[in-house]
């Protein structure tokens, strides 16, 4: 998933692998949508679940993750909310992008390749993130 976060989250099946296989080959593109859907509106659906209080065991697991990856300079590849500085065509805002982090924390920005229709659908994520940024400012 690249972008901001909830809604506006852009899917990417086919970085998605088990064993190397990207699931878009695995499985039907409908179950991928599905899939996908889910993962954009999951957090809505665990606080749903719980009555009260947020989702807070996927935000752990990944804090545990990138901590790891950092003090044990591990190099990996994780996605993570950073500046980006003209990477995928935005400046100067906080979107999720898979990046690099090893000891020096956040080392790189992983710039993959995405199609049009990624491209497009990433750019309105980043313009959600950069108009909420905008109302929280005011």
């Amino acid at each position: 998933m690249l972008g901001g976060h909830g809604d506006t989250m852009v899917p990417l099946a086919r970085y998605s692998t088990v064993a190397g296989v990207p699931i878009t080959e695995l499985l039907p593109a409908d179950r991928v949508r599905a899939l996908e859907e889910r993962t954009a509106n999951g957090g809505a659906e665990i606080v749903g679940l719980l009555k009260t209080g947020s989702a807070f065991y996927a935000p752990a697991a990944g804090a545990f993750e990138m901590v790891e990856a950092i003090l044990l300079d591990r190099k990996r590849v994780l996605p993570c909310a950073v500046r980006l500085q003209g990477e995928f065509g935005v400046d100067g805002l906080f979107v999720g992008v898979p990046v690099v982090l090893g000891r020096g924390g956040m080392e790189r920005v992983f710039e993959i390749e995405l199609t049009d229709a990624e491209r497009a659908a990433f750019q309105r994520s980043a313009n959600a993130v950069r108009e909420l940024v905008e109302v929280l400012a005011r």
